[in-house]
């Protein structure tokens, strides 16, 4: 694993699964909506149609949560064959939304006033 790797998965989820099927029937798997539908319904998505597409090795999704606070992320699929015949897919679950960012604490040297309380 490399810097690059490193660094995304400390952003996002990142799963990856060997699987026997072809690259071919998991991205129709993941990209066709009468399929799609069967294991990431319609209703967990921000919207129907896919973020950005590159046919036949990655299709991304905007996912929004059904309750409040409506959090919204973004599910990016990658496919891309593995040497016994079948397909390696990549998931990369990403969460965007601005409330989630960390709040960095100001530095020990920023010249603010600190609080302290005595447990």
């Amino acid at each position: 694993m490399n810097d690059v790797e490193l660094n995304e998965q400390a952003r996002n989820l990142v799963l990856e699964y060997e699987l026997d099927e072809s690259p071919e029937k998991v991205w129709r798997a993941i990209s066709m909506p009468e399929f799609r539908e069967r294991w990431l319904p319609r209703r967990e998505l921000a919207g129907a149609e896919p973020v950005s597409t590159a046919p036949g090795k990655e299709i991304s999704y905007r996912m929004r949560d059904d309750e409040p606070p409506f959090l919204e992320s973004l599910v990016a699929f990658q496919v891309r064959p593995s040497n016994d015949g079948g397909t390696i897919l990549r998931i990369i679950h990403g969460l965007e939304d601005e409330r989630l960012a960390p709040r960095t604490p100001p530095a020990a040297n920023s010249n603010r006033l600190w609080l302290m309380r005595a447990a």
